[in-house]
């Protein structure tokens, strides 16, 4: 309430109602801050000791209309372990708009400003899901290694992703998990970023890591530490500018 009369007598319009927010992350031991310009709010915590950071605001990829929320984490993944995981209805956006591209364009490669989600949908081959049915209806998935695509999906992530089905995922938004080497990150529209909805993203986002982790290790060239913050998903802002990087 202080901060909204501060912001009302200095002329300034006033941004999104974030008191709850703010509350359900310092309950939860986070820092949080507004964005900069006002128009979103950043949350930073820690997994296993190492950091994450949660962002609220305008969308940075064009298949994310409104507001996105997206969470990303610094990783070290041997290079098997390439895994994207999608909305089916964004999946089948991507492909017809990668198809379109192609077509229309007389493209034959796809070029570095392609959002990499439509360039790994054309690089990996799709997992198959049977063995998760309650999925396969609603999420799509592709892999460098069908195997550990597989291992990181089935068991707690594929739990936690039916459970968001009726919360945060129940209307099949534009949703998207991503492992790489150096991140994993989540994206997923989200016009209204109640603590409920950011407690079931970041659920998911800590599942999708936890799972990636022990899946790679499974394998011979596996790595099990976690690495340094020197690659991200988005061009990181400086810590102390409370704005959002892009990608």
């Amino acid at each position: 309430m202080l901060e909204r009369l501060k912001r009302l007598f200095a002329g300034k319009p006033p941004g999104p109602d974030l008191g709850e927010v703010a509350d359900w992350a310092q309950r939860r031991g986070h820092a949080f801050r507004r964005a900069r310009d006002d128009t979103g709010f950043v949350i930073e915590g820690t997994l296993e000791g190492k950091p994450w950071r949660l962002e609220w605001g305008p969308p940075q990829r064009p298949y994310i209309a409104g507001r996105e929320l997206r969470l990303r984490m610094e990783l070290a993944m041997p290079s098997e372990a390439q895994m994207l995981l999608l909305s089916r209805p964004l999946l089948e956006s991507l492909e017809r708009q990668t198809y379109e591209q192609f077509t229309e364009g007389n493209q034959t490669q796809i070029g570095t400003s392609t959002p990499e989600e439509m360039r790994w949908l054309v690089m990996f081959p799709k997992i198959n899901l049977g063995s998760v049915p309650e999925l396969k209806g609603h999420f799509a998935a592709v892999a460098g290694q069908e195997a550990i695509g597989l291992a990181w999906i089935e068991g707690p992530l594929a739990n936690a992703l039916v459970q968001a089905r009726g919360t945060l995922l129940a209307a099949d938004p534009p949703f998207v998990l991503m492992v790489l080497r150096n991140r994993g990150y989540l994206r997923v529209q989200l016009a209204d970023p109640e603590p409920r909805a950011i407690g079931v993203a970041l659920g998911l986002f800590e599942v999708s890591i936890t799972r990636a982790m022990q899946a790679a290790a499974a394998y011979p060239d596996a790595s099990t530490g976690w690495g340094p913050s020197t690659a991200s998903a988005w061009q990181s802002s400086r810590a102390d500018d409370g704005g959002s990087g892009r990608s």
